[in-house]
């Protein structure tokens, strides 16, 4: 923080019935979007991440468990809420609304069941602002935000930001010009843009969300991952530079999902079941969203409906045989064990081994668009991802921090759970 930057408003709140007491510096939460901690290690041994080894050795670094399934629209609406899906109510990117009898992307702030903490944090007086890769996301974080003063856009589109819809104009003179959705830049100008915003006085509250196209694309030792890893690094370093309390983490990990000679690692579960049962079945893949050439809508979790006729207890029985299937339950244990919104489920739940992927029927999807080898995410298998914080635990949080901790509590942690001041 630069000495003619006024202090931060250090005024408490309360969101979802947590209470946040900030400390008198900018807060700066990351989620790094696909970012296995498998991705950290392999920049870290190479020498290309020295501020997130500094912020490692002097803050915290562990691991946390990301809700599920393990999904963008999932876990960054649990970031922002600091709730899980079964009180935020948005569980995947995509579900089948039974009631309206249609398949619905949950784009929008309106499936939301509660506010984000950006609202309060801004009535407390914190300038806030979120920034995302992702144009999806920008509506659920903006909800209730921008009557209060507060900034939303994405690097998606970035050009277009204007005053009345976004909170702020010219973005594109303040970080530059909009970089391609497919690509590491997307992500990397989030981090250059809270890095302006913060250092122009215009935030000090912060969430910066990026995109998983280069972990989809690139395993943790590829070259390319690790360039990109360390312009990550780059941009850390200049948030802690300017004084920034940083909370890390990630909404999923990923994994590669293809056999042995590189062809992806399907079970289109629709087919299977219509050729085990009958036709009637709808499989949803909550992965589904508009960015095909990430994942071509091919995830490890999906929500089974099953038709009146068939035998549920039968099915489920089957499903659980099948090679590669690792989970199936029936909805109101998911929702029980998954923390989801039952209202917003299917019959049962399936999700898939380390290196499988659940499909419809390989009509649905166009495998043609994916941008390389098939990695995805979406199961038990990409659960746990990075946690870490810039600043020391005080010995509550650093206990809690040894038991079941969880990705969306990393805005209480940077919050409340650190010695800054």
């Amino acid at each position: 923080m630069t000495p003619t930057q006024p202090r931060p408003a250090i005024h408490p709140f309360t969101a979802n019935g947590r209470n946040y007491q900030p400390p008198a510096r900018p807060i700066v939460v990351i989620c790094l979007d696909g970012s296995a901690d498998d991705y950290l290690d392999s920049a870290l041994a190479r020498g290309r991440m020295p501020h997130l080894l500094r912020l490692s050795l002097q803050g915290h670094r562990g691991l946390a468990r990301a809700a599920m399934p393990t999904f963008t629209n999932v876990n960054n609406s649990a970031i922002v809420t600091g709730m899980p899906p079964s009180v935020h109510g948005i569980g995947g990117n995509f579900f089948y609304d039974t009631a309206a009898g249609q398949e619905v992307m949950m784009n929008s702030s309106r499936f939301l069941r509660c506010p984000t903490l950006f609202p309060a944090a801004a009535a407390a007086g914190r300038k806030v602002a979120v920034v995302t890769a992702k144009e999806k996301l920008r509506d659920i974080f903006a909800s209730g935000l921008l009557e209060l003063g507060g900034i939303a856009f994405s690097t998606e589109r970035a050009g277009q930001a204007c005053l009345p819809t976004h909170g702020i104009e010219g973005v594109e003179e303040l970080v530059g010009p909009t970089p391609p959705i497919y690509s590491g830049e997307a992500s990397l100008y989030v981090l250059r843009a809270g890095v302006r915003l913060l250092a122009a006085g215009r935030a000090d509250f912060l969430y910066l969300s990026t995109t998983d196209y280069m972990q989809h694309k690139h395993g943790p030792d590829a070259p390319e991952a690790v360039e990109f890893y360390a312009g990550i690094d780059a941009e850390i370093g200049r948030l802690l530079e300017l004084g920034a309390v940083v909370g890390i983490t990630a909404d999923h990990g990923m994994n590669s999902k293809q056999r042995a000679d590189g062809s992806p690692n399907v079970i289109y579960l629709e087919t299977e079941l219509t050729a085990r049962f009958g036709p009637g079945f709808r499989v949803i893949l909550p992965i589904t969203d508009p960015y095909v050439a990430h994942h071509g809508a091919l995830g490890s979790f999906a929500q089974v409906h099953v038709p009146a006729t068939a035998d549920a207890s039968a099915v489920l029985a089957w499903v659980r045989s099948l090679p590669g299937v690792t989970e199936a339950l029936e909805r109101d244990t998911a929702a029980r064990l998954m923390e989801l919104p039952a209202d917003r489920m299917g019959d049962f739940v399936v999700c898939s081994g380390r290196d499988v992927v659940l499909g419809r029927t390989t009509e649905y999807h166009d495998l043609k668009a994916l941008a390389g080898p098939l990695r995805s995410h979406g199961g038990r298998y990409e659960e746990m991802v990075p946690f870490l914080l810039s600043e020391p635990l005080k010995p509550a949080y650093a206990a809690r921090a040894l038991g079941d901790q969880r990705n969306f509590d990393i805005f209480d942690f940077t919050v409340n759970g650190t010695v800054a001041v």
